[in-house]
């Protein structure tokens, strides 16, 4: 019922609007205007690069969980200069020429270990001194050293990371598709501004000629003194006003266009003229579906997981950072040093390296137990926002279908306004041009339906808005009964 309403009711615009004078033959349904701002509009563009700097960061974090070739080197290194010796029997210290070249590189291949927080270095590497005040060169070589280091107590940023950045990457997939879905609520606006401008300006051109055809039957009937002079002005003046409204609606359609062309992307220069929807679709919302379906697909659910992690790992940091901190450093592997490159590589000695460093804070005035208990605070904080806005969100769908539900209620009324006014107005005009009403009265009934056509945009609008409001929210095409998505890999290969 509410479907074949909104039918007739749609019927009825499309002929005012379609018969317009002076109106382009181009017609851009409001499906035709999504589908082009989702691809020309220049916020597509923002959602898309927004979502890539998202990617290549978490393209980032996965790159340091997989092994690294790094190559180090400090070559021509020049140093001509007095340096201090002492002698190591007298204690003496005197000042010698120094002139020398050095010269070193090393090749590493360094792994991350995630759960440990630790890191394990396969490495070569080889030294080269040349002395020109005895014109002597030294070489050392490093051929094989593995090295390890693991923090015994500090914090592990990368088993964190582990937790956080896929949480924050989903996060982000989600709010490029709400993002999609803003641009098509924004767009259904603009649409229905520009329809309502032209369905206004058109309504006016019609009240102009209508007026003036009354006007030109007031002035006959004048003569014959069926109409008096105050009633004749009144129609003047109306006749006045009705240019002048004319002239305002073209320059606000005007204004609309621009807005909705620069939106949408698209030329200047392109002539169209608005159609209204002509199929609303048949949907009564459930609140607990759309509940489920939003906590599954919105990215409020990742977001919340997300900062409740951040928390977490804030006071985790804070604890790893108090007290004493522990840190075993280990070398294991060959060197050789001689006088030519070949010594170097024969006989080669073993190297073995291994050690404890620590740091541990004697009494910091009680500086570590406040961060901690900061970022216990602030956590807790956390959690009791999260609540409030978990509860928030469910609220806000629960209005939001509601009110959807109600609507297409609102629309078939205006739907039914509209059409009495319609009525009531041709009937009127009749009237008046067989002499029985005042201009009075003409006014009147044109006001009446100027109003309902205003009203009944403005709720197929409202409808409309609601409708991709509640898709932004679920992320569910509720006409196709399908989840919203996108094929990502096409972005990033962009």
């Amino acid at each position: 019922m509410r479907k074949r309403l909104l039918l007739i009711s749609v019927g009825w615009l499309l002929s005012n609007v379609i018969t317009g004078q002076n109106l382009p033959t181009r017609k851009m349904t409001l499906e035709q205007a999504i589908e082009i701002a989702h691809s020309h509009s220049p916020q597509v563009q923002m959602a898309q690069l927004n979502f890539m700097a998202q990617y290549w960061n978490f393209r980032s974090y996965k790159a340091q969980l997989l092994p690294s070739l790094n190559l180090h080197g400090n070559l021509g290194n020049y140093n001509r200069s007095l340096v201090d010796v002492r002698d190591p029997e007298t204690g003496r210290i005197s000042y010698v020429a120094n002139n020398t070249l050095s010269n070193d590189l090393s090749i590493s291949i360094d792994q991350n270990i995630s759960l440990t927080g630790g890191k394990v270095s396969l490495n070569t590497s080889l030294d080269r001194l040349d002395q020109f005040n005895y014109g002597t060169q030294i070489y050392n070589s490093n051929p094989l050293t593995i090295r390890y280091t693991q923090p015994l107590r500090s914090f592990n940023e990368l088993k964190w990371q582990k937790k956080t950045e896929p949480l924050r990457y989903e996060k982000e997939k989600k709010v490029y598709l709400e993002a999609m879905e803003d641009i098509t609520l924004r767009t259904t606006s603009q649409f229905f501004s520009v329809l309502s401008a032209q369905t206004s300006h058109q309504k006016n051109v019609e009240n102009l000629n209508d007026t003036r055809k009354m006007y030109d039957i007031a002035l006959k009937r004048s003569e014959i003194g069926t109409v008096t002079k105050s009633e004749l002005l009144q129609l003047e003046l109306a006749l006045i006003n009705a240019e002048l409204t004319v002239s305002n609606s073209r320059t606000n359609l005007e204004i609309a266009l621009f807005n909705f062309k620069t939106y949408l992307g698209i030329s200047e220069t392109t002539s169209f003229a608005v159609l209204p929807p002509t199929i609303a679709p048949d949907v009564i919302m459930e609140y607990d579906f759309v509940l489920s379906k939003a906590l599954q697909n919105s990215s409020q659910n990742f977001s919340l997981q997300l900062k409740e992690v951040e928390a977490q790992q804030e006071v985790a940091q804070a604890k790893a950072a108090k007290g004493i901190q522990v840190e075993l450093q280990a070398n294991l592997g060959f060197s050789q040093t001689g006088n030519s490159f070949n010594e170097v590589y024969r006989l080669l000695k073993d190297q073995e390296i291994v050690g404890l460093s620590l740091t541990m804070p004697i009494y910091d005035w009680g500086m570590s137990r406040g961060k901690v208990k900061m970022a216990e605070a602030k956590a807790r904080l956390t959690r009791t926002q999260n609540e409030q806005d978990a509860i928030q969100f469910q609220q806000d769908i629960r209005i939001k279908v509601m009110q959807f539900n109600q609507q297409g209620r609102q629309c078939e009324i205006s739907e039914k306004a509209l059409v009495i006014a319609q009525q009531r107005y041709d009937i009127t005009k009749d009237r008046f041009q067989n002499g029985a009403i005042t201009v009075t009265d003409l006014n009147t009934a044109q006001k009446e339906l100027d109003d309902a056509s205003e009203q009944y945009i403005s709720q197929l609008s409202t409808f409309w808005s609601a409708y991709f409001e509640l898709r932004k929210l679920s992320l569910y095409d509720f006409i196709y009964k399908k989840d919203i998505s996108v094929e990502f890999d096409k972005i990033i290969e962009k």
